[in-house]
């Protein structure tokens, strides 16, 4: 079982190489590979030649334990990290904060669960590891110690070799690794004269964190860490053709929009099995009655009903696909293709229904954006006595009442009237970047699908009522070619019960 411990340097120290903190807190709650977890005091027994790993690696030690101290907070422990390249570029990611966990891995003896916790009351240590991703917030590194580097080169030469292109005399050169202090690190490069050659001269065996130091003085002027990181640059994408291949991302650009904001807004209903027509009772002649007189001839009025008929529609569309981009595209292009198809569905049945009650519906008009609303609701709600409850726009038509227009408006104030920063504003709230909002107490419904003559309406969800068949998708193998073809249709048929209901805006 793994238990992740987090760390955090604060101090270096150049002459040892050596990671100090606290590796396990007692009695504080952590989540673990086995869950959340608690190590009651005095729980872990530490054997000799613990190893410091990686990431629970056993093919990659660092370091050994080489002293611990066991208090009432937990466990203090100093691991000895070995002279390695490995080594080199842990003490490096722990002092730069990259690598800065402790974890450690134990064989579990005792335990019990306390209300969802795991209570370990006895283990036995088996390593642990420097690793990325902490877990209890109270386990900290109080000290990491770095080696001091010291790479000295001296050429003294009175004679200079035939064929050599010598720029200038080399009399002395020397690099001192200074010690890496918490996040800080210098290259301090001294010279007793200047130094120059037609192709860098410089040591390449560096380790990754010297090199690292290196780029740190190129940028602050250093000539001879320029060299270095230059002559440790040469291999080049493009000297290497073929060596990076090219990746391509699974995202594809494009909007595929299956939302049909207007069919949302009105009553949905199911399309008949069968049949191409679809008949409503409709009320023509109602009863009715009067104030009468005693002994008086009741009132008497014949009640006609007839039927409003509607048709049934098909919306449908396909293509014809190779069998290799069916089989061979990642990701699928047959699933991207009938995502367009759905889409395009989607968005053709919301501009059909939307375009039936703008064409069915009676103007209403004001002096203003909010007067013309006013006018609409009063003169819908005269058609079925119900107030009307919503109000779609086109995001940004020319000639209505769009989105765009109510995010303008504007008091005498200069104040936005509907797109306001208060609730208290009577005009009505549209939250500022999203479509959602009350217009003068309507629920508005912003519709992209919108085409043609893209009137404000309003009008009462109960107007219109959407029928519709499920989406059927047809898909023909063509052996001779190795093709798909397939195809994506539906029906559907809009009862526009009461067309005078919706009313279509304008500012006159």
């Amino acid at each position: 079982m793994k238990v992740n411990l987090p760390i955090t340097l604060t101090a270096a120290d150049s002459k040892t190489r050596t990671l100090t903190g606290r590796i396990v807190t007692w009695g504080e709650e952590g989540f673990t590979s086995a869950g959340k977890t608690i190590f009651a005091k005095d729980s872990i027994s530490i054997p000799k030649n613990v190893k410091l790993l990686l990431e629970h690696d056993r093919t990659r030690p660092i370091g050994k334990l080489t002293s611990y101290e066991v208090t009432d907070s937990g466990i203090e422990a100093s691991f000895k990290i070995a002279g390695t390249i490995a080594g080199d570029d842990s003490l490096l990611e722990a002092a730069e904060g990259l690598r800065d966990g402790f974890s450690v891995g134990i064989k579990l003896n005792e335990w019990k669960n306390v209300e969802g916790s795991m209570v370990i009351s006895s283990s036995e240590m088996i390593e642990t590891s420097l690793v990325t991703d902490p877990a209890i917030d109270s386990a900290r590194v109080t000290e990491v110690a770095a080696t001091e580097t010291e790479v000295s080169e001296s050429n003294d030469s009175d004679i200079k070799p035939e064929g050599e292109d010598l720029v200038s005399e080399t009399v002395s050169e020397s690099v001192t690794t200074e010690a890496v202090e918490a996040a800080k690190s210098e290259v301090t490069v001294s010279a007793s004269a200047p130094v120059m050659y037609s192709s860098p001269r410089v040591n390449l065996n560096v380790t990754a964190g010297q090199f690292a130091k290196a780029q740190l003085a190129a940028s602050r002027g250093d000539s001879d860490a320029r060299d270095l990181v230059a002559a440790l640059q040469v291999a080049t994408v493009a000297e290497n053709t073929g060596m990076v291949p090219p990746n391509y991302l699974r995202d594809v650009i494009g909007i595929i929009d299956n939302s049909r904001p207007f069919i949302d807004s009105i009553e949905r209903a199911a399309l008949p099995a069968a049949g191409m027509k679809i008949f409503t009772p409709k009320l023509g002649t109602q009863a009715t009655v009067a104030l009468t007189a005693e002994a008086a001839e009741f009132s008497s009025t014949d009640t006609a009903v007839t039927f409003q008929e509607d048709n049934v529609v098909k919306f449908a569309g396909a293509g014809i696909l190779d069998v290799e981009l069916v089989d061979r595209s990642d990701p699928s292009f047959l699933d991207l293709y009938i995502r367009e198809l759905a889409a395009s569905y989607a968005q053709k049945t919301d501009d059909y229904a939307l375009g039936l009650a703008r064409d069915g519906a009676v103007g209403s008009s004001g002096a203003s954006i909010y007067k013309a609303i006013a006018d609409g609701i009063a003169d819908s709600y005269g058609v079925m006595r119900f107030t009307p409850n919503r109000l779609v726009v086109h995001p940004t038509a020319a000639g209505s009442i769009s989105y765009a227009d109510l995010l303008g408006a504007e008091d005498g104030n200069d104040r936005p009237l509907f797109a306001a920063a208060v609730p208290q504003n009577a005009g009505g709230l549209i939250t500022q970047g999203s479509t959602q909002g009350t217009v003068a107490g309507l629920s508005l419904v912003v519709d992209p699908n919108y085409t043609g003559d893209k009137f404000a309406l309003v009008y009462p969800s109960a107007a219109m009522r959407f029928h519709e068949s499920a989406q059927i998708q047809l898909r023909t193998a063509v052996v001779a070619n190795g093709q798909l073809e397939i195809g994506l249709y539906g029906y559907c048929a809009v009862v526009n019960r009461y067309p005078t209901a919706f009313r279509k805006l304008t500012v006159a």
